[in-house]
């Protein structure tokens, strides 16, 4: 057990479950379809993740118009990994006190865990091998992580199953209550807390807000942004590394590729998922298809989703263009939005019934009420940049390389991003 203040934690959501009165009791955060890190759920507006103290400046140093795009930043909570009477496993979450930090410096990323493959070429034509050796061993870790997932007492979940499309996109044939990536996170999470809770008993984390609270079902897109994924300071192994991943995937021809993805189906009332690897493998046209099947809910494009989604791409593009010296390596963007929208969902229907009275709803005169095509509601959207671990700019950490202008890279994916998407909507008009 871990020795933490047994005070309780600051003001808690609804739905907080408190561990012994005392602190928070973190669950998986059963919505994360990307990233390395694992998400955790702290109450119904927060989820928090192992604090990067390189993050938590950028977050802390954020230029406001940037706020709108980004989560809230909420704070650092000190989280134990601790065992109960019963034998399970919990993560715990207290108020962090400065004089408490019992731990080390924050963990590299390459002390992160990580899957171990054989040394190999940097050439090309390894990719195809790579991704099939690395979608076999996270079919595995997804069988291991649900057996570890046994060992947790688990209070929340979701009412929707999930299913992961295999390489093949046939359905895998395993419901489950969480999203399968999110499970994987969770699992090297513990594994890493594990290895180190005789010399480390306490972890910082930071609190974020949680961006998908305001949807029901949320449809969730996680992309890897920009033409270069490695940071300044990274070894040059890793920037290899990042580097072929870049030059093989859409990354390069794109400025964007696919790092996760999970959409409602309303025919079977399942969320599908994508993950990474999936990403990695796509071409130009790929790409493009991975778009429509997120737009795409089982039955019917999402066709009233085009305008919204270009809006915020078109404000966030506009804010980026006016960073100079911002660079926002291997961030993320996450695209959501609801895939059971009840507003639009009472539109289409009445615009159905209008059809079958054969009224002309061209004309506002013959409409009952009065309203017209200009008054449908418009889907609730949202587009926010997260990930900052490797982000920089001038004067930011006396970092000694300091770039000139905007991060083109990043522009660049949200051009390539905004015209197929535009491209989309004007064939679907």
């Amino acid at each position: 057990m871990c020795v933490c203040q047994t005070m309780e934690v600051g003001k808690h959501g609804k739905n907080t479950t408190h561990a012994g009165g005392r602190g928070v009791l973190l669950e998986p955060f059963i919505h994360q379809v990307g990233g390395h890190s694992s998400m955790m759920r702290y109450d119904d507006h927060t989820v928090c993740k192992p604090l990067i103290s390189r993050e938590q400046r950028f977050y802390e140093s954020l230029p406001p118009e940037m706020k709108e795009f980004t989560p809230e930043y909420k704070g650092v909570v000190s989280v134990c990994f601790e065992g109960d009477s019963d034998g399970y496993i919990n993560l715990v979450a207290y108020p962090y006190v400065e004089s408490e930090a019992l731990e080390p410096d924050d963990v590299p990323e390459r002390d992160q865990p990580r899957r171990k493959h054989s040394r190999r070429s940097l050439n090309r034509s390894s990719s195809t091998t790579e991704h099939k050796e690395e979608k076999a061993g996270l079919a595995s870790e997804s069988s291991e992580s649900i057996q570890e997932m046994k060992s947790l007492k688990m209070h929340l979940h979701s009412d929707v199953p999930f299913q992961m499309l295999d390489g093949n996109s046939s359905l895998s044939s395993e419901n489950i209550t969480y999203n399968p990536w999110s499970l994987r996170c969770h699992k090297q999470q513990l594994s890493l807390m594990r290895s180190e809770s005789k010399e480390r008993k306490l972890y910082k984390f930071l609190l974020l807000e949680n961006v998908v609270h305001h949807f029901n079902f949320p449809c969730v897109l996680d992309l890897k942004m920009g033409t270069r994924q490695h940071g300044d300071d990274a070894s040059e192994e890793k920037a290899a590394r990042q580097m072929k991943k870049c030059a093989q995937s859409t990354s390069a021809s794109l400025g964007v590729r696919v790092c996760g993805m999970q959409v409602y189906q309303r025919d079977t009332g399942h969320y599908l998922c994508r993950n990474k690897y999936y990403g990695r493998g796509l071409s130009t046209e790929g790409f493009r298809n991975a778009l429509c099947q997120y737009l795409h809910n089982g039955i019917e494009l999402r066709k009233d989703l085009f305008e919204p989604i270009l809006s915020k791409l078109y404000s966030l593009k506009a804010v980026l263009e006016r960073q100079a010296s911002y660079r926002f390596y291997s961030s993320s963007l996450l695209i959501i939005y609801d895939g059971k929208d009840d507003r639009c969902e009472t539109y289409m229907e009445r615009r159905a019934e209008m059809r079958l009275q054969q009224v002309d709803i061209s004309h506002p005169e013959s409409l009952q009420d009065g309203s017209t095509e200009s008054m449908a509601p418009q889907p609730k959207v949202d587009v926010r940049m997260i990930d900052f671990a490797h982000s920089t700019f001038k004067g930011f950490r006396d970092d000694p390389t300091v770039h000139d202008g905007p991060d083109m890279g990043y522009v660049f994916g949200l051009e390539s991003l905004t015209s197929i998407v535009e491209e989309m909507r004007d064939e679907n008009k």
